[in-house]
């Protein structure tokens, strides 16, 4: 199980945490998504095998929210 942590440009609505996570869990091998609206900070926890860091960043980034930064662990 691989981990990443994006840092967002700031989350203008509540509604945007369901719209990111529930894009994110239609990924093949997302096991948890996380998203906190205060600190626009976006956790998911994926199977590395299935889906790739650049992949989720894509999906991300298609729903008009920007990835200032990633830390994977």
């Amino acid at each position: 199980m691989t981990t990443v942590k994006f840092q967002l440009e700031t989350l203008s609505c509540p509604s945007c945490v369901k719209k990111i996570e529930s894009a994110l869990h239609k990924q093949e091998g997302v096991k948890e998504t996380n998203v906190l609206f205060n600190s626009s900070k976006v956790k998911v926890d994926f199977d590395g095998t299935k889906v790739t860091v650049e992949q989720l960043e894509s999906t991300i980034t298609k729903l008009g929210y920007p990835v200032l930064s990633k830390k994977v662990s």
